[in-house]
């Protein structure tokens, strides 16, 4: 790729080209992600403790219709990553939807998608090196160890990982990917021979007789299903990690269009078709709130140490989800501040081509997530992960919105058509949206939690109209030619 020369200082009118200055961000990164690398991340995105643990107490609320709550989140999740995969078609950036809002929105929009991002990851890494925490008191030589401790060595472990090189992230993402992936396999293996064969769990016949003779499909309501869909949606939160990605893979226009498109007959597969098992072989009454319905399972056909396999399984979802975290966040600072969003300093790359001064930036923010692990152990869950939801809808919404966007470029004639398509755009594209803002919508009404958070968005819209207004000085003491936004305005007076 050829690195396009700034203009010099001296000449403000010089012609700016766009297109070049963006894709020069990319000039540095190592393309070295393959398809076997790029496949694993994209199902360890779409898979997390939200199905290992999360689905007992979801099967409890609002048992069978589970599996429809997941086929309608993961299908809408299918269609933002489709969003995503033609932005990736149209230019590969490790900046992904920060670097396309900055295209096609505007740097005010890019400021405001990336610091929500940085948000979301920031508080979604709190959640899992506490949950990191908690998984390690499973076992009974880590029962008297500080809650803390083993949070700091988990950010310890994954942060040095990150620090080396993207190929070390992404071997760290397949293996965790791969365990998960694993273990849902052996279940759906077993749970499908003892569907087939008609024999016994915990002495019942399985079948699916008992969805009907027990309740049924929606045996509390209608309005449990509906309950749950913001939160099954934030079960699917990292599933965009992929177009990050994009901007270091060898070959992203081949392999990215396969990754994206295997993401929903995976989602189709390991949850929908993981509760439909699960719902046939026991009674959903069987399963219950605080632990894995695998557990509950595997452990009613009296398998031993099932609770020792599932608690690594989970294990390896946090520490799937920090890794993630610290990765996205680094490349999504860096873009920023590429564009003059962010202090320039986290544009800086160290000699492993790692953008390592914005992945600092997030373990700093981290280690505050191991002193509150210190200070206030039980409450670490409730104080972020309803703040990170905010930046998770943000972020999709800003996918959706950049996606038509770049289609209404392509209609003008000012950029090149893809062929890696939105399915039913831009129809699907409004219906996505109005999906998203359905979902905010029912946090809103789940009281307290989600009404103080969707409360917080005044508080949230300030700090950012705040950080904008300081951005914006700064950016206007630098000199034109270096800021294309301004030397853009300069051609049009």
């Amino acid at each position: 790729m050829t690195v396009m020369q700034k203009p010099r200082p001296e000449d403000a009118t010089a012609v700016f080209d766009k297109r070049s200055w963006l894709e020069s961000h990319e000039a540095d990164y190592h393309k070295a992600l393959g398809n076997r690398q790029v496949q694993m991340i994209a199902i360890g995105g779409a898979i997390g403790t939200g199905l290992f643990l999360g689905a007992g107490a979801r099967l409890q609320a609002a048992g069978p219709s589970l599996a429809i709550v997941y086929l309608v989140c993961g299908f809408f999740s299918f269609l933002i990553l489709r969003a995503l995969g033609e932005l990736v078609l149209h230019r590969p950036s490790s900046g992904s939807f920060v670097s396309y809002a900055r295209e096609f929105l505007g740097e005010k929009a890019s400021f405001v998608a990336g610091w929500m991002y940085f948000l979301n990851w920031a508080m979604t890494g709190i959640v899992d090196i506490t949950a990191v925490a908690l998984y390690m008191h499973y076992w009974d030589v880590f029962a008297d160890l500080p809650q803390w401790v083993s949070a700091l060595g988990a950010l310890l472990i994954v942060g040095s990982m990150n620090l080396v090189g993207v190929k070390w992230f992404a071997e760290m993402e397949f293996w965790f990917a791969l365990i998960k992936v694993g273990a849902i396999l052996i279940f759906l293996a077993v749970g499908t021979f003892f569907l087939g064969t008609g024999m016994e769990v915990a002495g019942g016949a399985a079948g699916l007789h008992l969805i009907g003779e027990n309740g049924g499909l929606f045996p509390n309501g209608l309005l449990p299903a509906l309950v749950l869909v913001q939160g099954v949606v934030f079960a699917f939160a990292g599933v965009e990690l992929v177009g990050t990605a994009a901007g270091e893979c060898s070959d992203a226009k081949t392999i990215l269009p396969r990754a994206i498109n295997s993401v929903i007959w995976r989602i189709a597969l390991f949850y929908v078709g993981s509760v439909v098992l699960l719902v046939c072989l026991l009674p959903w009454t069987a399963y219950k709130a605080g632990e894995s319905p695998f557990v509950t399972f595997f452990g009613a056909l009296g398998i031993p140490a099932i609770g020792t396999v599932m608690n690594v399984v989970v294990l390896t979802a946090a520490l799937s989800s920090l890794n993630s975290g610290l990765y996205s966040t680094g490349r999504v600072l860096r873009s920023l501040a590429q564009g003059g969003s962010a202090p320039a300093s986290l544009a800086r790359m160290n000699a492993q081509a790692v953008p390592h001064v914005g992945i600092l930036v997030t373990l700093a923010v981290y280690v505050f997530g191991v002193l509150l692990n210190y200070l206030v152990p039980s409450h670490v869950f409730e104080i972020v992960l309803n703040v990170a939801s905010l930046g998770i809808l943000s972020t999709w919404g800003f996918i959706v919105v950049c996606q038509m966007a770049f289609r209404r470029a392509v209609a003008r004639g000012e950029v090149e058509d893809v062929s890696f398509k939105m399915p039913g755009a831009p129809v699907t594209s409004w219906l996505t949206l109005a999906f998203l803002f359905g979902v905010l919508v029912l946090m809103a009404l789940d009281y307290p939690n989600g009404t103080y958070t969707v409360a917080s968005i005044p508080v949230v819209a300030l700090a950012l109209w705040g950080g904008w207004n300081r951005v914006s000085k700064h950016r206007q003491t630098e000199t034109p030619a270096t800021q294309p936004d301004i030397v853009l305005a300069q051609q049009s007076q």
